[in-house]
């Protein structure tokens, strides 16, 4: 395998990786309800309570707080619902960098950027919505994972760059007759 071909590998793997956590990330916000009633019922279960109890009265109050909005209010989870489809949308712009990376680069620099972004929003707006900060602190880990592989596909596609275009295959000689 040559070393352009597997800097390409490597790079469209990282990026699916990157793909489909986003992707992931997305999906789950629309369940919200529900995958907080089943997360309180499995913290439950393995005896978070006693161990954590900071943690599970998050939970449950969180819960709480989304069964009344989805009883009351359920209009106001319509926001998640954008939050999740602005993952997919967000996904769906990496298919430029894994088709031409080196012509595509921005969006991987974007993603970087957004990553980056995470940090500020959660320090600004945590306290603002009464977010505890060890609950910021995970919020901004997805920042600060999320980084890690745009960084390693950004140094892999500089060094793409650096090996040039690939020749273009011999065109075929003109049939004459």
């Amino acid at each position: 395998m040559s070393d352009r071909a597997a800097l390409l590998k490597g790079i469209r793997a990282w990026l699916v990786l990157f793909v489909v956590c986003l992707v992931l990330s997305g999906a789950t916000a629309f369940p919200l309800v529900h995958e907080l009633r089943w997360t309180e019922s499995a913290l439950r279960a393995l005896s978070v309570p006693e161990h954590l109890p900071g943690l599970m009265a998050w939970i449950v109050r969180v819960r709480e707080d989304l069964d009344t909005v989805d009883a009351e209010y359920p209009f106001v989870l319509y926001g998640t619902d954008w939050l999740a489809f602005a993952h997919l949308v967000i996904a769906v712009a990496f298919y430029g960098p894994y088709r031409d990376p080196v012509r595509n680069i921005w969006v991987v620099e974007f993603g970087m950027i957004a990553c980056a972004g995470i940090i500020p929003l959660a320090l600004a707006c945590g306290p603002v919505r009464g977010i505890p900060f060890w609950w910021s602190l995970i919020d901004m880990s997805f920042g600060v994972l999320g980084v890690v592989p745009l960084h390693i596909v950004r140094k892999k596609i500089k060094r793409l760059e650096t090996l040039g275009t690939p020749p273009a295959p011999p065109a075929a000689a003109p049939v004459s007759g």
